[in-house]
């Protein structure tokens, strides 16, 4: 799908990805390592996120996501984490429950359509960063009216999916950039080979899930999608 006429620039989404109003340094990261319950539950989970929050820095978010635990097993996961990121300068990301990221000091709450909308989110913690998760352009319109921050979008590249409905691919991608000012995360069994023709199609960033935590060396995984985004024009 190619770009419409009118459509929103790459470029223009990383501009705006820093935030109206922001320091420099408030640029949404590029990469988004997110987790779940079974990689925060290893046994070196703690060490392997340090180690991206380092390899990173500003240019990536860890996102917290385990659905299955409690508010309180949330949290006493995302305390060093909130401490690993004003060390780093990397970013925190509680995926779901905004009370968890306020009280943790995380910077930023991913939210789904479990959660509260991006508008109740800003109105409960109008400090957080708010991102939202979008299988739809409909979805997207409205997280972005909401106030979203950034929109995390897939399946991109997912192997493990099938089906038209699933595996939206690039052209969905596409379709988000043509259409938002927001910056598009893409999610969905990426890999650092893919981030040249992600980029190409308008998206910020990406997020990795078993590309980063399932990596004999996380932070090594890092510095290989980092280097990838560098190399496809990325800030």
């Amino acid at each position: 799908m190619g770009a419409e006429s009118g459509a929103v620039t790459a470029s223009e989404a990383e501009r705006h990805a820093t935030g109206r109003g922001a320091r420099s340094d408030d640029r949404v990261p590029m990469l988004h390592a997110v987790t779940s319950d079974e990689i925060v539950l290893r046994a070196d989970f703690s060490e392997r996120a340090r180690g991206v929050m380092l390899a990173g820095g500003p240019r990536v978010a860890v996102h917290l996501r385990a659905p299955r635990l409690g508010g309180r097993r949330l949290y006493d996961l995302a305390v060093p984490l909130a401490e690993w990121q004003r060390e780093t300068g990397a970013w925190l990301v509680v995926n779901d429950r905004a009370d968890v990221a306020l009280a943790a000091g995380a910077r930023g709450v991913q939210l789904t359509s479990r959660s509260l909308t991006p508008a109740d989110a800003r109105r409960c913690a109008p400090g957080l960063s708010v991102g939202a998760s979008v299988h739809s352009v409909e979805d997207a319109a409205a997280a972005a009216e909401a106030g979203a921050r950034w929109l995390v979008a897939g399946h991109a590249f997912d192997a493990e999916r099938h089906g038209e409905e699933d595996t939206r691919g690039l052209a969905f991608i596409e379709r988000l950039v043509a259409m938002h000012v927001l910056p598009v995360i893409a999610i969905g069994g990426v890999r650092p080979e893919h981030v040249p023709a992600l980029r190409a199609a308008g998206a910020y960033g990406v997020a990795a899930i078993r590309g980063v935590w399932q990596a004999s060396d996380a932070g090594a995984a890092v510095i290989d999608y980092l280097s990838a985004h560098g190399a496809a024009g990325g800030l």
